[in-house]
């Protein structure tokens, strides 16, 4: 499925001079294209079939990702609306693209859910120093193929003749921009998050990767405020970033107090740039996390499935309740289903201090129990945040946080929001209304190299959730 939207002024006659960024996360692959005031002027999304890797286990399509990204750019750089003038790339990580000797793609991109062989995990962790070594250095919980290094490590040991063919291995953002540029890139918010790869404390690749021959196989690092190449002479291509660093940028360069952004999709990401203190066991053992910034920065983060569970759980509802998939959309707050959650929470803070599990306590409640889908889904949205409400606080504690910005589809949903700002009555709680800030991000990260204009004031338009009587109102 496509869908093409476009958003310019019939006044302008000239060619609109443009950034364009290809956002690709792992349901929806978009192209959207911003002004030199980083209005959104034009967006194309699309859904691309998955593949199956030699075990059968879903994975990206590299082909078909390739070709659209090759004919999305081809139309857009031939549309008389736009003067391109750079095109960047935000995309997920723990995605290794692997190119042979001639730059071909070789091997599939693997899923990071599929499961990870626990002996050679064992085996790893053993030889370097033990897991939680390893994890405090390079500021990443195990996680198996979460860790994209360990795919490398993987393929070394599973498949030594396909890991001898690797010439580079590119994380997704720097393949994309390899498609257009077909320069050859490392960059940092990629590397440096929860990927084995980097030593916080060393500020270089952990020593395994050399050791293992894999440093070899990553091309040089580009700082990602540079440019990979220019092509047709004067377009600038940036060489891309991980889509979570991206989303902070906007926030980075709109505000100076100490705040939390939850970026909420597929992953709910609590990040603090405001926290840089050394990952506890007990952080790491909470999935807690550290990226980088596209200033090289530290960036605590604390991670939750949600937006996946969310999507698997209106499934359920929908069928159960025999609803269309997306009726969770129609549904408003509710004072009274949201009080019968309140309850319902308190009941649950009993075990609060589990450690983190992968879905919330709805997976298990019998949809029997409710009486109507609006009543099941505020009670699925209740139990959600009572995860995200131990997810942000481990990020939350020790640092002067006074704000917490929701931005992607979670921002949009008013019963989430209302209860967030329930759960954190002392914090003011805002929906962000940059419905782009990963692409957004990607655009700002390069804005020298191509917008003469200065970055505008107030980017960032916010929408505040107050705790109300008795529900939260919208102000």
């Amino acid at each position: 499925m496509k869908t093409l939207t476009t958003h310019h002024s019939p006044l302008i006659m000239n060619k609109l001079p443009v950034i364009a960024i290809f956002d690709v996360g792992k349901t929806n692959k978009k192209l959207l294209l911003f002004d030199q005031q980083y209005n959104l002027v034009y967006e194309e999304s699309k859904k691309l079939q998955e593949t199956k890797d030699e075990d059968g286990f879903a994975c990206e399509d590299v082909a078909s990702l390739t070709d659209w990204v090759k004919n999305s750019s081809s139309k857009i750089l031939s549309d008389e609306r736009f003067d391109i003038k750079a095109v960047n790339f935000s995309a997920y990580g723990a995605s290794f693209v692997y190119l042979d000797d001639k730059g071909e793609v070789i091997l599939p991109l693997y899923n990071y859910l599929k499961p990870y062989p626990k002996k050679l995990q064992d085996q790893f962790y053993k030889t370097y120093g033990g897991e939680s070594a390893v994890a405090k250095q390079t500021a990443s919980p195990v996680l198996g193929n979460l860790n994209s290094g360990m795919q490398l490590y993987r393929i070394k040991y599973e498949k030594p003749e396909l890991f001898e063919k690797i010439k580079h291995a590119l994380h997704l953002p720097q393949y994309l921009s390899y498609i257009l540029s077909s320069a050859l890139n490392t960059d940092i918010t990629s590397i440096g998050s929860h990927t084995n790869l980097w030593h916080f404390q060393q500020n270089n690749y952990h020593k395994w990767v050399k050791q293992e021959g894999i440093l070899e196989k990553f091309p040089p690092l580009l700082p990602c405020t540079k440019v990979a190449a220019h092509i047709q002479n004067s377009i600038a291509i940036g060489a891309g970033l991980h889509d979570s660093s991206a989303a902070l940028i906007p926030y980075l360069s709109s505000f100076q107090e100490p705040f939390i952004l939850l970026s909420t999709g597929t992953w709910c990401i609590s990040l603090n740039p405001f926290n840089h203190s050394q990952l506890s066991d007990y952080e790491l053992d909470q999935d807690c996390l550290c990226y980088i910034s596209y200033e090289g920065k530290p960036v605590k983060a604390s991670r939750l499935f949600a937006g996946y569970e969310h999507e698997q759980q209106v499934k359920r509802l929908a069928e159960h309740f025999n609803k269309p998939l997306d009726y969770y959309s129609t549904v408003t707050a509710d004072t009274e289903l949201l009080q019968k959650t309140k309850q319902g929470k308190e009941k649950l803070r009993k075990n609060d201090q589990t450690a983190m599990v992968s879905q919330s306590a709805f997976a298990k409640r019998d949809l029997k129990d409710f009486k109507s889908y609006e009543e099941a889904y505020h009670q699925l949205i209740a139990d959600i945040i009572l995860q995200q409400t131990r997810s942000t606080n481990i990020v939350l504690k020790g640092t002067r946080v006074k704000k917490i910005f929701v931005d992607g589809g979670f921002g949009n949903n008013s019963i989430y929001m209302q209860l967030l700002a329930l759960a954190f009555p002392e914090i003011e709680i805002y929906a962000a209304s940059v419905a782009q800030a990963t692409s957004m991000g990607a655009a700002l990260a390069i804005h020298k190299e191509w917008n003469p204009l200065p970055v505008p004031a107030g980017m960032v338009n916010l929408k505040q959730y107050k705790v109300g009587d008795p529900l939260n109102t919208v102000v």
